[in-house]
């Protein structure tokens, strides 16, 4: 039995587990691929407090490094749900191994929507992206493409081509869904193109990304970047524990500041949960608050 189970290793995880720990709880740490989360896909990180620059894959093995220093023990394994009993919770993962806590917290993170053709998640990391904010900077003075045509994609063409040569923005339809005042602040800037009625089929490059090749109205076109940008979307993986959730329309942890959630002892912290901005450092607060509320539900 411990005092709180952690689901998701990534930042918001890992701090988590830290704050639990020094407050003298009981922590297991479950994350079904790698501890560190999507963090450890990036080769540089250069946004997050205490570091100059730091591999995500470095950044990840030291968040981890911290939790288990401060005594976090941690498992490999993906959960499959939840179960109460009494003041009790347990965890059932895909292995059919469970734990039993007596406070739980998701930090289950949320994955891009990933456009599905070939070498797309070869070449992560080596010029394929799904934040401007945490990459965009890598990429200044050189050509660039983003897919998508909602306000996430709108946004990260008008910050790309604040500082790149060239913003191809690629679309699948005539007209995007996104605010018409960031298509017409585009529209108004000389070094971005828009592709419509065009869709992204393939990706050129050996080691890095060189180029993508777009299918257009019938006609194939190459259009040479060095990095793709992908914003279609992300998706949280909270399908779960939706029964003790209350969720958004797009299927987020519709949960404030505090990381409360309606459920007595559960919590929620990162990219899972309903928020404006979602990056490491506010992964890493969310951790925090929601250690601390669990801690204080405990010593209730």
């Amino acid at each position: 039995m411990y005092d709180i189970l952690i689901i998701g290793g990534g930042p918001a995880g890992l701090t988590a587990a830290t704050y639990a720990c020094r407050a003298g709880k009981t922590v297991l740490v479950l994350e079904k691929a790698a501890f560190g989360g999507q963090i450890t896909w990036s080769p540089r990180v250069e946004n997050f407090p205490g570091f100059v620059s730091i591999s995500g894959n470095e950044l990840g093995d030291k968040l981890l490094e911290q939790a288990m220093e401060q005594g976090a023990e941690v498992e490999l394994e993906e959960v499959a749900g939840l179960a109460r009993n009494g003041e009790t919770w347990t965890v059932r993962c895909d292995s059919g191994a469970a734990f039993e806590g007596r406070a739980v917290i998701l930090a289950t993170g949320a994955h891009p929507r990933m456009l599905g053709i070939p070498r797309e998640e070869e070449l992560v990391g080596s010029g394929v992206g799904y934040c401007a904010v945490c990459d965009g900077a890598f990429y200044k003075g050189k050509a660039v493409a983003v897919n998508g045509g909602g306000n996430s994609a709108l946004q990260d063409a008008l910050l790309l081509s604040e500082s790149c040569s060239k913003v191809y923005l690629i679309h699948r339809r005539d007209s995007f869904r996104g605010e018409q005042k960031l298509v017409d602040a585009l529209r108004a800037r000389e070094n971005v193109e828009f592709v419509l009625n065009a869709s992204v089929t393939a990706l050129l490059g050996e080691e890095e990304l060189s180029g993508v090749v777009v299918e257009q109205e019938g006609r194939t076109r190459v259009i040479g970047v060095e990095g793709l940008f992908v914003a279609i979307g992300h998706r949280p993986d909270l399908d779960a524990f939706a029964p003790w959730l209350a969720l958004d329309r797009a299927g987020y942890a519709d949960a404030g500041e505090d990381c409360l959630t309606p459920t007595e002892g559960l919590f929620v912290a990162g990219d899972c949960r309903k928020k404006a901005v979602r990056q490491l450092t506010t992964a890493a607060a969310d951790g925090a608050v929601a250690a601390l509320a669990a801690c204080r539900w405990l010593d209730r």
